[in-house]
């Protein structure tokens, strides 16, 4: 029984406790953060981290009035717990459950929806600009990594809420960890901060003997104003305040006591603040804390011995990937691997321990790690990009002006394309397909497998063009056809089964439940054929033509938003060469954003599962039954 957590129904019972008793919460929130993970998976080591830093920001500030956005969010389940959330806890990320992620249309305590890293700052100064406008009097707070501070977002954010002077509390969580552990120069210089004796010492000297003044704790609150003072010899580099902002820290982060007074502190200076405070992430359990990494996104474990119970089978997509490019990186010294802050995830860790001199890892900085690979691309090498599909979004200039716009051979490996589940629609990865596409120069390729994907990648590096290989989290999977199949061609797809009666043409992650429909509809005394189309832009021409007006009815299925991906270039293609009479039906998620939940249950949800595929083919065939009404969509 959690004796002080059930009495927590909004922040301000925090109050309401003593000291010794919010060090017993913060006990019973580890212990339910735990117990649920184990139970549902989760972001648990992140969490276990922020135990301390949630509950001494809430002892500080009136929410919702006073706002908290969360960076990248995924912290966010001790405030889910401190915000009137605790009775649904046990439904978080479970299908009409709580989202992981911080969800304005969840809770009132909610402020942004925030999936991806080092927007907190620019959000919340956002907000803070508009409190100022409409005269209110509302502390806007942005917590973040020191991961997020190597993405340039961030940057951007700190650079203009210094220059501004506005009231803004931003606090850095500093545990040495993105979802790998962080490198650069800010990590660098963060550990300095973090560990310089002398700072640390002289910092606390001098509180000390200011304290014991007459007139010494308003000497000190002064000199925490000053630019170019005592600081200016006290803190390493003065990055921040040199930013403009007023630097506090850093700080003892599992302290609610001294947190609470730093932050109470930082809440009344005004101007633009930066607290600096010291976590350990995965704090509280002894196998998150020694690997934070693996304990970052975890599946359900066994809390004693901390052994998972669901283990991806081997190897997963990421697996082949990182397989395939060593084996390349053997043969031609020009292949490059770069990852942003995933390298684990993407597979390029493997890379990186064989040639760690040819891989990096930028940190939280997709537009950058891109642009990075063009100039190495024109300077001849070979590089391969390996980042979520996800996050590669927030690259998509920098992927259609530094790379397509000059031909570089730049090969995107896009990771978590399609549906990742319970992390639901910040991390789905359902719009490269659309938003590569339309790109000049570009070759998009989806493998329906393990063997596919080497050859993708093997095709790829020796096209001499930028191309992009998506494909999904987990296994990755097996087709009878893979020791038969063609090469790759440029836009032609492989023939997997020839059918009168309807042509699915399937594509990545489809192709496999496509051929599963086709094998169930025959027994039903329909023919279907099934091609694995393989590429997504271009399109062969002829061999789209000719599939289509051989079957007169035509299923395009696909794990991407049907606005813009592969069934719309098929409808594209088939209209601008004036083909008739086919009829037409496009299988694919719809234009929304998919909420989360196991992924499994989404695709049979959305009808682009096996049973999915085949209910379209019924239809399309003119034959009564199945789950899901699907219009023909058109008749060409």
């Amino acid at each position: 029984m959690s004796q002080h957590l059930d009495r927590i129904d909004q922040p301000a019972d925090l109050r309401k406790l003593s000291d010794a008793q919010l060090i017993a919460l913060a006990a019973e929130i580890r212990e339910l953060l735990i117990g649920t993970t184990a139970r549902l998976g989760g972001h648990l080591a992140s969490n276990l981290g922020v135990v301390e830093l949630t509950m001494a920001l809430h002892l500080v500030l009136d929410s919702p009035k006073d706002k908290i956005i969360w960076d990248v969010s995924h912290q966010s389940y001790v405030h889910k717990l401190l915000t009137g959330r605790r009775e649904r806890f046990d439904t978080l990320r479970q299908w009409g459950g709580l989202t992981g992620f911080s969800n304005p249309h969840e809770s009132e305590h909610d402020h942004f929806m925030t999936g991806h890293g080092s927007t907190a700052i620019s959000a919340a100064l956002g907000m803070a600009v508009a409190r100022d406008l409409h005269g209110t009097d509302e502390v806007i707070v942005a917590v973040l990594g020191d991961g997020a501070l190597s993405g340039g977002l961030a940057m951007a954010g700190l650079n203009q809420a210094g220059h501004l002077g506005t009231d803004l509390l931003v606090v850095l969580n500093d545990n040495e960890m993105s979802i790998s552990r962080n490198i650069g120069a800010m990590a660098d210089y963060l550990s300095r901060l973090r560990t310089d004796p002398h700072y640390v010492r002289a910092r606390e000297e001098f509180e000390t003997v200011m304290q014991r003044l007459p007139m010494g704790p308003a000497m000190l609150e002064m000199v925490e104003r000053l630019k170019g003072g005592v600081k200016q010899l006290l803190v390493p580099g003065m990055l921040f305040e040199e930013l403009g902002f007023t630097y506090l820290g850093p700080i003892a982060g599992h302290s609610i006591e001294r947190m609470r007074d730093i932050f109470a502190h930082a809440r009344d200076l005004g101007g633009p603040v930066l607290v600096h405070v010291l976590t350990q992430k995965g704090k509280g359990y002894a196998p998150a804390e020694k690997k934070p990494e693996k304990w970052h996104g975890t599946s359900p474990f066994d809390v004693a011995t901390g052994r998972k119970y669901r283990t991806e089978a081997k190897p997963s997509y990421g697996d082949v990937l990182a397989e395939a490019a060593i084996e390349l990186a053997e043969d031609d010294e020009r292949i490059v691997g770069i990852t942003a802050a995933m390298a684990d995830g993407t597979g390029m860790e493997k890379l990186a321990a064989r040639f760690p001199a040819r891989c990096f890892d930028v940190g939280m900085a997709e537009e950058h790690a891109v642009t990075f690979a063009a100039g190495l691309a024109r300077a001849g090498a070979r590089p391969i990009v390996a980042i979520y599909s996800t996050f590669l979004q927030r690259a998509y200039d920098q992927i259609l002006h530094d790379v397509c716009l000059q031909h570089l051979p730049v090969v995107f490996a896009i990771d978590r394309a399609g549906l990742v589940g319970e992390d639901g629609p910040t991390h789905h990865g359902v719009f490269d397909l659309s938003y590569l596409r339309p790109m000049p120069n570009m070759v998009v390729i989806a493998p329906a497998s393990a063997a596919e994907l080497r050859a993708a990648l093997r095709y790829a590096v020796r096209l001499g063009s930028p191309v992009a290989i998506r494909y999904p989290r987990g296994p990755a999977a097996r087709l009878p056809s893979d020791s038969s199949q063609p090469p790759f061609a440029l836009g032609r797809p492989a023939v997997l089964r020839e059918g009168a009666d309807c042509t699915v043409m399937a594509i990545g992650s489809t192709v496999a439940s496509a051929l599963e429909a086709a094998v169930e509809l025959e027994t039903e005394g329909l023919h279907v054929g099934v091609l694995n189309c393989r590429f997504a832009r271009p399109l062969h021409e002829e061999s789209f033509v000719e599939a289509a007006a051989d079957a007169r009815r035509v299923v395009t299925a696909e794990e991407n938003s049907l606005a813009g991906g592969f069934g719309a270039g098929v409808v594209e293609l088939l209209n601008t060469r004036g083909v008739s009479g086919v009829d037409l039906l496009r299988v694919g998620l719809p234009d929304r954003f998919i909420e989360h939940g196991e992924a499994d249950h989404l695709r049979a949800r959305y009808g682009i599962d096996a049973a999915g595929i085949a209910d379209a083919v019924r239809r399309l065939c003119g034959v009564h039954g199945g789950r899901i009404s699907l219009p023909v969509e058109s008749r060409l």
